[in-house]
């Protein structure tokens, strides 16, 4: 147990470190470090990907906190719109992963790909949407909600790559738009961990310490080590060409989404 918990410290400690030096959401880099843990741990293939994102929002429950706590404290949050789209985000994230919970972890691993694709070209891009119309009422937040919560819910992320573009074409600016959906990142983390442990709890072969498909001590691991080092990666982003390591990240993700389309395959 010793070196299964070392090894999620170091899941932590990474993920945490690039969080704060790019700004990244966390689930982008600890879903595939949890499968590729998973597959060493030898837990069965069929649930890898369902752990996995469980764990991943479960862990965001946490740093999710800090985020946002510390955005507020600069005045980037805007309430009202978080007030506005929380419903939809709740309803949304639930049904996502109550729609994984019926999907093979070949399927999940294909949506996953695909995923981090469009990411990565977003990075390597740089592209943003153009502040063309406002923020929807009540109605249609609802629906947005739970779009971003169905999505996020199935790659396992805080839902930033998502909620943030749309904030931005809503004529928000950047600033206001990242602290806001860091602030969304919370009930969609709630959301998804209660998700991931109701479909989990009748699901028979899951490994020892787990709580539905959350798995308790990659879940421990991560959460201490992330907290810790995520100001080392802001530290670091003061010093170091952020925009230059956000192209190497890209890459990176273009190379480990490939890596899990030929394990599919």
């Amino acid at each position: 147990m010793t070196t299964i918990l070392l090894m999620y410290i170091l899941v932590g400690a990474v993920a945490g470190v690039l969080a704060g030096l790019l700004g990244i959401g966390g689930g982008l880099v600890i879903v595939p470090m949890l499968v590729f843990c998973f597959v060493r741990q030898d837990i069965p293939e069929a649930m890898t990907m369902h752990i996995a994102l469980g764990t991943s929002l479960a862990s965001i429950m946490f740093t999710a906190v800090s985020s946002f706590r510390a955005h507020h404290k600069r005045g980037a949050v805007h309430w009202d719109v978080v007030r506005k789209i929380v419903i939809g985000i709740f309803t949304g994230t639930f049904l996502g992963t109550c729609i994984a919970a019926q999907l093979s972890t070949r399927f999940l691993k294909g949506f996953f790909v695909v995923f981090l694709y469009y990411v990565a070209v977003q990075m390597l891009t740089n592209k943003k949407p153009k502040a063309s119309r406002q923020i929807p009422g009540h109605t249609g937040m609802f629906g947005v909600g739970n779009v971003i919560g169905v999505v996020s819910s199935l790659v396992g992320i805080g839902g930033g790559t998502l909620s943030v573009p749309f904030m931005i074409w809503c004529n928000m600016t950047v600033h206001h738009a990242i602290g806001t959906s860091a602030a969304i990142g919370f009930p969609i983390a709630i959301a998804g961990t209660i998700g991931y442990i109701y479909n989990g709890l009748s699901v028979q072969g899951l490994p020892d310490y787990s709580m539905g498909y959350v798995y308790l001590p990659a879940l421990l691991g991560i959460v201490v080590t992330s907290v810790l080092t995520a100001p080392l990666g802001v530290r670091l982003a003061h010093s170091l060409p952020v925009d230059r390591l956000k192209r190497v990240f890209a890459v990176l993700l273009l190379a480990v989404g490939t890596r899990m389309l030929i394990s599919i395959i």
